[in-house]
């Protein structure tokens, strides 16, 4: 597989339309990332979930994923399931959180993603961040939208081990659903392993970015 580096990385953007989307598309990223490179700055943004019990899970569970870093935490209120209702809403809070850092690089949900609320969300990341390296993390869902990736972040055994452990110890209100299990999360993760030739990965789709061969 080729592999390509996005040099050095020292402030993340990740954001999500709920409260575990971003743990789930992208928490073993979080973890590899954060664990080598202590002190970097993550600006999170959700949209919803605010005030209540899913916003102090997402609180304790990115700061589990995060360790070690300078983690900032924004969990807003719009309902979930309406998101294209709060265009302006969702809008303003992606425009402010631009305008108050310069990331190296962004997580954001797909623009395939088939829930309107994600989708949304990618769509708006994708314009207000036109100059950074965005990367579309998936959430397995009965919508049965995993796509094709096009980028791959492996993860250590250890690293795929311990998302699960956190998710699982983190997220209590959503363990009565019935696909949030370890089975599904590792077996997702083995998948995207077994297609860059690694034991476990997260899979990300990219847009578009520049090539700089001539250095």
């Amino acid at each position: 597989m080729i592999r390509l580096g996005p040099g050095p990385v020292g402030r993340i953007v990740a954001v999500g339309a709920h409260c575990d989307d971003l743990a789930i598309g992208a928490g073993g990223t979080l973890l590899t990332l954060c664990r080598a490179r202590p002190g970097i700055r993550v600006d999170v943004l959700v949209l919803s979930g605010g005030g209540g019990e899913r916003e102090a899970e997402e609180a304790a569970a990115l700061a589990a994923f995060c360790p070690d870093a300078d983690l900032r935490l924004t969990v807003l209120k719009l309902p979930d399931g309406r998101f294209p209702a709060h265009w302006d809403e969702a809008k303003a809070a992606v425009e402010e959180l631009r305008a108050r850092t310069d990331p190296d690089l962004v997580l954001a949900p797909r623009t395939e993603d088939a829930h309107q609320d994600h989708r949304g969300l990618a769509r708006l990341m994708t314009t207000a961040f036109r100059d950074h390296l965005v990367l579309g993390y998936e959430i397995v869902k009965w919508d049965a939208d995993l796509g094709r990736p096009t980028a791959y972040q492996p993860l250590s055994p250890e690293t795929a081990e311990e998302k699960v452990r956190l998710l699982q110890a983190h997220y209590p209100s959503q363990r009565h659903r019935p696909w949030y299990d370890r089975e599904a999360f590792l077996g997702l993760a083995r998948i995207r392993g077994i297609e860059c030739h690694e034991r476990y990965a997260e899979a990300f789709a990219v847009g578009k970015l520049t090539l700089d061969l001539g250095e």
